[in-house]
């Protein structure tokens, strides 16, 4: 199976989610711990597109995510 990797606001979002809910918690509580709002994760969660890099990477490594950034140019 080929992966594309995530290609959409709306899908990262659906990942976070996926991800915050596997782990066991609730807004609030990646909220606090990624030190954002929960207004910020509800957004990011539904996919706004215009959610702020930084927190969002912040977000991300809360829930102990790796972002790698892959180019087609790279060799697999």
């Amino acid at each position: 199976m080929k992966d594309d990797g995530l290609l959409t606001s709306a899908e990262l979002g659906a990942r976070v989610r996926e991800l915050r809910k596997s782990q066991g918690v609730i807004q609030a509580q990646l909220a606090g711990l990624a030190n954002t709002g929960v207004r910020f994760v509800s957004d990011l969660e539904n996919g706004k597109e215009t959610c702020h890099l930084g927190k969002t990477l912040r977000v991300l490594s809360t829930l102990g995510v790796v972002v790698y950034i892959r180019s087609p140019y790279d060799k697999e």
